[in-house]
């Protein structure tokens, strides 16, 4: 059992730092559950109690060094939640193959196309917000709430593109904002997993204090780094789930 702890810890701090910094940590912490040998529904239900005190902890350090543009997401988070909920009950009825597909082809599209242009996100090119951009926002809020309640991979990937090429953040900004927008979803899929009694808490407690910290490593890093070394750890994320999504279907 202690030994489990550890690679659980261990594996979730490792996991918080790199989703702190662009995405992609649920590659680490799930499969460290499932390495020890919980059960997926409750590694799935644990590692969202865990990921979701991470996610909330970057969210607070990244709003207090003024990284979270906070005049949108304000009006993003409701629409996050609703997708969330949307998502998470929508799962139950139809079927994921062809989401996973369709996944697969975006999450290779967004790692290549950032990787191709050398400058995307490496400077704000943000021009203010209008009712049109806060719409489009508050649109792609619901979908990839929804989404990440139905499926998840690459969320946080798509969060911070979404962030870049429809309103023109640097890296650090937009993954400020997509860390915001991630707790949200995930909060939400945390209260149904615990409705349903999917989280172990011995495990999940002791999880959670580690990736907190981790998150806290990764986001200071991200704030001092900057978007050279938000952008490198975001690409080999993106094409990590890429190759997590090929394995899976074949």
């Amino acid at each position: 059992m202690v030994l489990n702890l550890f690679i659980i810890c261990t594996l979730g701090f490792l996991a918080a730092v790199v989703d702190a910094i662009a995405g992609g940590g649920g590659l680490i912490s799930l499969p460290a559950l499932l390495l020890v040998g919980v059960p997926p529904h409750l590694a799935l239900g644990t590692n969202k109690f865990a990921a979701s005190m991470a996610s909330l902890n970057s969210s607070i350090t990244f709003a207090r060094s003024g990284k979270v543009h906070f005049s949108l997401v304000k009006w993003q988070i409701p629409f996050t939640l609703v997708g969330a909920f949307l998502g998470a009950w929508s799962v139950l009825l139809v079927n994921s193959e062809f989401l996973s597909k369709a996944v697969l082809v975006l999450i290779l599209f967004v790692g290549i196309y950032t990787m191709v242009h050398k400058t995307l996100g490496m400077k704000s090119n943000f021009k203010g917000l209008n009712s049109g951009n806060i719409v489009l926002g508050c649109l792609f809020a619901l979908a990839l709430g929804f989404y990440d309640g139905f499926f998840g991979p690459g969320t946080g990937s798509f969060l911070i593109f979404s962030f870049i090429a429809l309103f023109g953040f640097d890296f650090v900004v937009a993954s400020a904002n997509s860390k915001v927008l991630n707790f949200t979803s995930n909060f939400a899929s945390l209260l149904i997993f615990a409705w349903h009694g999917k989280i172990i808490l011995s495990i999940g407690i002791p999880m959670a204090l580690f990736m907190i910290l981790g998150s806290y490593v990764g986001t200071r890093l991200a704030i001092q780094r900057g978007a050279e070394l938000v952008k490198p750890i975001f690409i080999t994320m993106s094409l990590l789930v890429a190759l997590k999504l090929i394995y899976q279907y074949l």
